[in-house]
């Protein structure tokens, strides 16, 4: 599963980088126009092979580092619920073993060579990748090929993966604020396949053998279903030959799944655990990863509660201190997304911090944001975004994702103009969309029962 960083506020990358990439932080305008203006003529070539997999291309010839990941549209949202969380498994099984190597051989390959190799798997999408110097990247390639095309899934292994697992799924069960966080993200889209776990549960993981396994992969490794991500120093024809060749046995195409049409109820969850303090999450959905409205909806975020002078932490924080962290983020899918914010609270805090909240959303509705506080965040996200495309990590993760999922990139100069486009009245016309409080689901984690909905509701 994929790695969430703890911090006091959130990262402003939780929303924008899903879009375009990069890791945020602040700085002065001169920096972006300066990398702004370096980068005018560069350009992410998209191009198929002609064994049908798609491979974007994001050549740095100043960098000495490379960095490959190969997509697979495929995670939570293609699963039968018989065997939720096989995709997760999938991505654990392909580092213990291939028919060349075993677990131990991989790592100490990886090593020699100073590379970081590593997956994840989310909802939509599972995405291996290593990390190497450029003089290194041949090797690192054919490792992480060997890996992707030759893992065997002893049975034996598979057997003792599963157990690492349930340890994942036991740790995640006793973070509190890991577990709101996931369990809202199911009520939010319950069902739909959006709705379904990553991690997946111990009966579902007791029912996977080696032969779900490779009928799971048959069925959705496909070519269509392919992308094959570059960015840094690299040799393109040397790549793209290897990718050629080692891809080519894949089956084309798999049929796209269908979803459900299914109305929209807010719902509430409580759940009860021996801890010190309670986990709140507050979320109504929001919209797809290619709407028109996402640069507004990101902006809006931010002054919401991307940062330490958004108005949530010094609401709830500064100014009342009901909670230590607190922050706001948009997490948008495909079809869909959800805005969320979430608070560690005290016990006795959690209806004072409710109404804070609410008060919030209330002040929001009946004002619009100020020409300050817009300014401020579009330049925070801009520094942020400029930040991480110095990175090849971050810039093969934004590629990748972003032709997986929406069939394309964008390239900087649109990036940082749809950022400055963003008017008052833009965030005007879709802050309706997270300050209607009917529309809101929430859980709460905390050490009693508790009516969630009643608070909520304010009954």
């Amino acid at each position: 599963m994929p790695i969430r960083i703890k911090s006091i506020i959130p990262q402003s990358e939780i929303t924008l980088q899903d879009f375009a990439g990069g890791c945020f932080d602040q700085t002065g305008t001169p920096a972006v126009i300066a990398i702004h203006e370096r980068e005018k003529k560069h350009m992410v070539k998209i191009k198929t092979l002609d064994c049908g997999v798609t491979v974007v291309l994001d050549h740095l010839a100043d960098f000495n580092s490379a960095a490959v990941g190969i997509w697979v549209r495929t995670g939570a949202v293609n699963e039968e619920k018989r065997i939720s969380g096989i995709s997760h498994l999938i991505e654990h099984m392909m580092f213990k073993g291939t028919e060349k190597r075993n677990a131990l051989q991989i790592a100490e390959d990886v090593d020699k060579i100073g590379g970081q190799i590593n997956a994840f798997t989310g909802k939509e999408a599972t995405c291996y990748y290593i990390k190497t110097l450029s003089d290194n990247l041949d090797t690192s390639l054919e490792i992480l090929l060997d890996m992707f095309t030759n893992s065997v899934f002893d049975k034996t292994e598979l057997e003792r993966e599963k157990l690492v697992v349930m340890e994942e799924m036991k740790m995640i069960n006793d973070a509190p604020d890991e577990l709101a966080l996931d369990i809202i993200g199911e009520e939010i889209f319950k069902g739909l396949p959006l709705g379904n776990s990553i991690i997946g549960t111990p009966a579902s993981l007791k029912r996977i053998k080696q032969s779900t396994i490779r009928e799971y992969i048959n069925k959705q490794y496909t070519k269509d279903s392919i992308v094959v991500s570059v960015a840094g120093k690299f040799d393109e024809n040397k790549v793209c030959e290897k990718l050629e060749k080692e891809l080519d046995f894949l089956n084309p195409e798999k049929p796209e799944p269908e979803y459900p049409k299914i109305g929209y109820v807010p719902s509430f969850k409580v759940k009860v655990k021996d801890i010190e303090q309670s986990h709140l999450c507050l979320a109504a959905r929001s919209i797809r990863l290619d709407d028109d409205r996402y640069y507004a909806l990101t902006v809006l975020n931010n002054i919401m509660g991307g940062s330490m002078s958004s108005r949530l932490f010094q609401s709830i924080r500064e100014k009342k201190g009901l909670a230590y962290s607190v922050f706001s983020a948009n997490s948008s899918a495909s079809r869909m997304g959800f805005f969320n914010i979430y608070a560690g609270i005290g016990h006795e805090k959690v209806r004072d911090t409710v109404r804070a909240i609410k008060e919030e959303l209330a002040l929001l509705q009946q004002n619009s944001v100020s020409e300050d506080e817009l300014s401020k965040a579009k330049e925070q996200l801009k520094s942020g975004y400029i930040f991480g495309q110095e990175n090849v990590n971050s810039r093969m993760f934004a590629n990748g994702k972003n032709v997986l999922l929406r069939g394309k990139t964008t390239d900087q100069e649109t990036v940082i103009r749809k950022i400055n486009e963003v008017t008052v009245e833009d965030v005007d016309k879709i802050k309706s969309m997270i300050c209607d409080t009917e529309k809101y689901s929430g859980v709460l984690v905390t050490n009693k029962r508790v009516d969630l909905r009643r608070m909520f509701r304010g009954q």
